[in-house]
């Protein structure tokens, strides 16, 4: 087990906001608001749930000014900020990190998105223990964005996510992290990416909205680092 410990920040935007092209995924295309709701819900609360099981991640924070997420990330035992600062998710990212630099101004702080379903707790360990400490970053399956930030240990965590965050958060000094863990850069945008993450073995929650809305089997969801489903 490495010696850092990470404290997460995890933004999330209103349910009603989130995720746009994945809207008729959780219904086969009808497209109800509430369903979408539910989806986004799922795979955001499978995320903190992996993050908080990590053993390599201390704290997580939630920056939503959805009360429905805020209540989800509470249940899993994260900590909630009801807030969404003007000018969007790296606002929301610093406001989250002062908060969590407050309690402990030599914390390493990192920026996890919350659109990881197939999260597995121990590649996020495994990715943080490879950082040693040091700012750094995993980037998307695509290469061109980011999914994890870490911060140096008492460092700020001078984020750049948006288009081409990866080439941003390199240009900074960030150390590229590249390793056995497809999970951490497993982001969903569309409906390709959920399907990559079902393959990979979706959390809990998300693979039982898509097994009640959609009649899919799970495949490999994990419930508190165990096992959940079996592969059909």
């Amino acid at each position: 087990m490495s010696s850092v410990h990470v404290d997460l920040v995890i933004p999330v935007k209103s349910l009603a906001r989130a995720k746009s092209r994945l809207l008729g995924a959780a219904d086969s295309g009808v497209g109800d608001a509430g369903a979408h709701a539910t989806l986004v819900l799922a795979m955001v609360t499978d995320t903190v749930r992996a993050a908080l099981h990590a053993d390599t991640v201390r704290r997580v924070v939630v920056v939503t000014p959805d009360p429905l997420v805020a209540l989800a990330a509470e249940r899993e035992g994260a900590r909630a900020l009801c807030d969404e600062p003007a000018g969007g998710l790296n606002a929301a990212l610093r406001y989250g990190a002062s908060v969590l630099r407050a309690d402990d101004p030599g914390a390493v702080i990192g920026a996890l998105q919350a659109d990881l379903p197939a999260l597995r707790p121990t590649e996020l360990s495994a990715a943080i223990a490879a950082a040693a400490g040091r700012r750094a970053f995993c980037p998307d399956r695509q290469g061109g964005g980011t999914t994890l930030l870490l911060g140096a240990r008492g460092g700020t965590l001078r984020p750049h996510f948006g288009p081409g965050s990866a080439a941003a958060h390199l240009a900074t000094g960030a150390l590229l992290l590249a390793g056995p863990w497809p999970t951490v850069g497993s982001d969903v945008d569309s409906e390709d990416d959920l399907r990559d993450a079902y393959r990979l073995g979706l959390g809990e929650h998300t693979a039982g909205v898509l097994a009640r809305a959609r009649g899919l089997a799970p495949v490999h969801g994990w419930r508190g680092g165990a096992p959940a489903y079996d592969a059909p």
